[in-house]
């Protein structure tokens, strides 16, 4: 068996096909129901997030199944696989482990450093897990993965300052204003992963660049509270339902959207009822992948459209300003990369090693009693003396083929070596 992963991801492909292929949190576990169903693959964990949907998997056999994810990743974008394939990146064994160790420590982010991916990461596995789609191995590749991440944030300053793709937007958006923030009414769509995050970031920006009045609009009426609970409801945030958005849009000088849905669902009827904001001009940030918001809204007087292309476009000093650390993080990965290979060495050795124990012991103990009618003269501390020695002697000659099992397993070589085990005792 192996381990792969194959999708798309923003250094590849287009924002525009990266919503194509998004799965919403409303259809994650039916797509998860759809890989447990391929014959090739033994375990999956699907991580779609706004600029990446990757499904990492065990298979059998490789080009098999690697063509089922891939055709399944094209259904999604309603592409052939034809059209699809020179944009989906495959990695399989040491890469794989390599690549979502780097995604988890967030240097594959747009902001690198970014805070948000990790709890992406460790969501992905979760809901694959509660689904029963994953299994044993992506377990343990992705507790490692969140271990790594944990430690990158711990040990480096990679994620300091503006270290999530919510802050981001926030600050892109304040820059987008003659005056900033401060002052204004934004409005927030969405209090999913994203929203949460944009919310944290609007309430917690420091007096002076405060806005008056921060909306937060969302379908669930529950979640909303339970955000603004959570984040000791600041006097300025308050909660409306979805409907309520175009008379809340109206008075608004900032609209954050991110909406977990399927396509855009906000139109000029909901950010401009009255068909035009030139009296009172309105930026609108879009991060929803699918988009949020209709392409004809940046056609209103007086409207401003921003997207995720915009925001992946304004962080180039953030990146400089990090660049220091990157070496640390980079310098993590590779550790936790040789723990992890460690690990799973000796963890691919231990069903052979186990078998070869209970195969040779079963032998031990049946000769033993096939020969002991042959000393009967022998008292039971005699028996058990021999039974002591005939269980040292079986250690002593498992420990050096067990030693070596565990030191190249996952290499050629230790296939090599466990195959012929399994053909020699019938394994």
């Amino acid at each position: 068996m192996a381990v792969v992963v194959v999708g798309l991801e923003h250094t590849s492909a287009s924002l525009e096909l990266l919503e194509r292929v998004a799965v919403p949190e409303a259809d994650r576990a039916k797509v998860l129901g759809l890989l447990r169903d391929r014959a090739n693959l033994e375990e999956s964990v699907l991580l779609s997030t706004c600029l990446r949907t990757e499904v990492y998997a065990v298979v059998d056999r490789f080009h098999d199944a690697v063509s089922e994810v891939h055709e399944l990743l094209a259904e999604k974008a309603g592409m052939t696989a034809a059209e699809l394939e020179p944009y989906v990146t495959v990695r399989f064994d040491d890469d794989v482990a390599a690549h979502l160790f780097a995604v988890a420590g967030g240097l594959e982010s747009i902001v690198v450093g970014e805070s948000e991916v990790l709890g992406q990461v460790r969501r992905a596995w979760q809901q694959a897990h509660d689904e029963r789609v994953s299994g044993p191995v992506l377990a343990g590749l992705f507790r490692h993965a969140v271990e790594t991440g944990k430690r990158v944030r711990a040990e480096t300053a990679i994620g300091r300052g503006t270290a999530s793709f919510a802050h981001a937007a926030v600050a892109l958006a304040a820059r987008a204003l003659p005056e900033g923030l401060s002052g204004t009414t934004v409005v927030v769509v969405g209090a999913g992963e994203v929203g949460a995050g944009l919310t944290r970031a609007v309430v917690s920006l420091p007096e002076g660049n405060a806005p008056r009045d921060v909306v937060l609009v969302n379908r669930s009426e529950d979640r909303a509270a339970a955000l603004v609970s959570e984040l000791g409801s600041p006097a300025a945030l308050r909660t409306v339902p979805l409907s309520a958005l175009p008379e809340i849009a109206a008075a608004a000088d900032v609209v954050l959207s991110a909406l977990d849905a399927d396509g855009p669902v906000i139109g000029a009827e909901q950010l401009a009822p009255l068909g035009s904001r030139t009296e009172r001009p309105l930026l609108a940030v879009d991060l929803g992948v699918p988009r949020n918001v209709h392409r004809g809204v940046a056609d209103v007087p007086g409207v401003r459209l921003m997207d995720i292309g915009d925001v992946r476009t304004s962080l180039d000093e953030t990146a400089r300003a990090r660049e220091a650390e990157i070496e640390g993080v980079r310098a993590i990965v590779s550790e936790e990369l040789a723990r992890y290979r460690d690990t799973s060495r000796a963890r691919a050795a231990a069903p052979v090693i186990s078998a070869l124990r209970a195969r040779l012991e079963g032998i031990r103990v049946a000769e033993l009693e096939r020969r002991r009618p042959q000393f009967g003269q022998l008292t039971d501390e005699a028996w058990a003396e021999i039974e002591e020695a005939s269980r040292a002697a079986l250690a002593k000659l498992l420990h050096e083929p067990t030693m070596l099992l565990k030191e190249t397993a996952s290499t050629p070589r230790g296939e090599r070596l466990v195959e012929a085990l399994r053909i020699l005792f019938d394994l």
